[in-house]
């Protein structure tokens, strides 16, 4: 464990605490004492600290630093002038700032509070930040012992921290990537491949009514009760509450039944926000007890990847496409044989570059790549992504989807037409292409024993045959659109008419 300067009394013995209960209160003018907000959430911090609830407990602690930076602006209106915030995001850079008009009452406020912090960011896996955070409290008391002796603690407690994950936490991988991109697709391969790893299964859908269960390959090694499907909303948003739930059943189910798993994949919808799903694995005590998050893997589609770059959302609307990217551990740079030139791919790979410059990149078809690039990879680094996003920590969701970007499902029992689909699908892709983002269904065909698979990508269309129908099955069509403006009734009729009398 990291190093308890702070997890017993609120006020933690650093250098200066002798000489600070010699001083009377008259002794310190108002405006130098901490407020009452940051006590109050310093104290919180240290029983977060205490019970390892340290997510809860950078909540706190972050309070207090906002609570005092007020409070010393108000106090020092002739300091030099900072952004807001600095206090935090850099601290060694603000205190060489201030630190001339800091008392001595100050410093050794503000010292235990970010040695607080540190200790508190060490336990989540932040090592580098937290080496940054106890720096700064070293700064302001250079020759306390204490502190000097929190540092070592916290150094070391990181190495002992990644050996005891490695043994006691569930490695988990997030796949996402814009719609179409092959998420399905590689978590069939990754379910196929000869690894001999116990897998299982967490499934996000934005629409109404859920296709990729029935694409996943029923003669894969992941059991049925390994398999969790959460339809008809986003796991950054507004199912979030159900990935915690999920991942306490599966870990209910197998470890603790004694057969552990040897990993877990999360496969996000096409509009997912991958931070607050990464976030989950920091936020929810349970999830960080008993889960690591081994790596973000997004995939590219090379065809369309650029327009969705560039698509212009509406203000306070955040570029999934964006984040996608931003975030990932690994790149598969997916459907490469779609693209007419390398210049055209390699123009794909700077713009990627320019977003995530140091994520390994790999060109694939048909979303084939070896395991070793995905899985046990123990990519993701909470140091990077504080660094790339220091809201990452913040415990305030405030994701927005685009409006425009709805989903319209069909669900409906009997067979269609073939000639009658292709003529409304070649239609439809023609007209509408530009704004459905993805198309996909699983359909009963007239005189066909097998199951019709559709999917679609903008205007880019392919079929397939997926088993047969088994007998006394009920045979009926499932169709999701999903994309920008679209009219419901008009899909909903359209496709009513492909329907056999």
């Amino acid at each position: 464990k990291p190093c308890r300067l702070n997890s017993g009394a609120p006020r933690p013995p650093v250098a200066g605490r002798a000489r600070q209960r010699e001083r009377t209160p008259r002794a310190l003018a108002a405006s130098r004492q901490p407020p009452a907000a940051m006590e109050s959430a310093r104290k919180v911090a240290a029983e977060a600290l205490a019970t390892q609830r340290y997510f809860d407990g950078v909540q706190s602690i972050n309070a207090a630093f906002e609570a005092y930076e007020e409070n010393f602006k108000a106090s020092h209106p002739d300091a030099p002038p900072t952004e807001k915030l600095d206090i935090l995001r850099i601290p060694e850079a603000w205190l060489q700032k201030v630190m001339s008009i800091l008392d001595a009452t100050e410093k050794e406020e503000l010292a235990r509070t970010y040695a607080m912090r540190a200790q508190l960011l060490s336990g989540l896996g932040a090592q580098k930040r937290a080496i940054v955070d106890i720096g700064a409290a070293l700064l302001l008391l250079p020759d306390d012992e204490a502190l000097k002796k929190c540092k070592q603690d916290v150094e070391a407690f990181g190495d002992q921290a990644a050996q005891a994950t490695a043994q006691a936490k569930t490695p988990t991988t997030i796949i996402t990537g814009f719609l179409g991109a092959g998420k399905t697709t590689l978590l069939n391969h990754i379910l196929e491949e000869n690894h001999g790893k116990k897998i299982a299964v967490i499934e996000n859908e934005f629409g109404e009514v859920g296709i990729d269960d029935k694409l996943l390959n029923s003669k894969s090694s992941v059991t049925e009760e390994n398999v969790i499907e959460m339809n008809n909303g986003c796991i950054c948003c507004t199912v979030r509450g159900d990935l915690i739930a999920g991942l306490k059943k599966l870990h209910k189910q197998t470890t603790g039944k004694g057969k552990p798993l040897d990993g877990i994949i999360i496969e996000t919808t096409g509009l997912a926000d991958p931070a607050p799903v990464a976030q989950t694995f920091f936020a929810d005590d349970y999830v960080q007890q008993h889960f690591r998050l081994d790596g973000i893997l997004t995939l590219v589609d090379a065809k369309h990847i650029v327009q969705h770059l560039d698509d212009e959302k509406p203000e306070g609307v955040e570029n999934e496409a964006v984040e996608q990217v931003a975030f990932a551990d690994r790149i598969l740079l997916n459907k490469c044989d779609l693209v007419d030139s390398e210049k055209e791919l390699e123009e794909v790979e700077q713009r990627i570059r320019a977003i995530n410059a140091k994520v390994p990149i790999k060109r694939t078809t048909n979303s084939e790549v070896d395991m070793d690039f995905i899985l046990g990879i123990r990519g993701f680094s909470l140091d990077k992504i504080v660094a790339m996003d220091d809201a990452f920590l913040e415990d305030s969701h405030d994701h927005q989807h685009d409006s425009r970007v709805s989903s319209v499902g069909i669900d409906v029992p009997g067979e269609v037409v073939q000639q009658k689909l292709n003529d409304w699908i070649g239609w439809l892709l023609r007209e509408k292409g530009t704004d459905l983002f993805r198309s996909k269904g699983v359909l009963a065909v007239k005189g066909m024993k097998e199951k019709f698979v559709f999917q679609a990508i903008h205007m880019l269309f392919a079929n397939s045959q997926q088993g047969s129908w088994d007998d006394g099955e009920e045979r009926r069509c499932k169709m999701i659109f999903i994309g920008k403006n679209l009219n419901r009734e008009e899909l909903t009729s359209g496709f009513m008419k492909c329907m056999a009398r």
